[in-house]
């Protein structure tokens, strides 16, 4: 009898089991469906933003873009790179007015 009963107890937590992980997964995919929706809306926005502001001052854009650029060129102090110094690469270390006929 207790054996019989143990075994039904067993059946009856891996139902529980399979249940839980099944609802588990639904609850993920959902958030994961909300999140990836979030992040699209977002990024839509950013770039509106980004639209509208490049409309309005193409140089500060391309500025805020030279920023982003030197950021990401030169992450470490380890970092090495060769560039010709007259490159367009270095207009804004060059001169913080370029462009901007002043």
């Amino acid at each position: 009898m207790a054996n019989q009963l143990r075994a039904e107890g067993s059946a009856d937590a891996e139902k529980i089991k399979a249940d839980a992980d099944k609802q588990r997964e639904v609850i993920m995919a959902d958030a994961y469906n909300k999140a990836q929706q979030l992040k699209g809306a977002g990024d839509a926005k950013a770039a509106a933003i980004y639209s509208d502001a490049y409309g309005k001052t193409p140089e500060f854009y391309a500025f805020y873009k030279s920023l982003d650029a030197y950021k990401q060129s030169f992450g470490k102090k380890s970092d090495l790179m060769v560039v010709d110094p007259s490159s367009d690469f270095f207009k804004y270390m060059k001169n913080p007015r370029a462009g901007s006929g002043k």
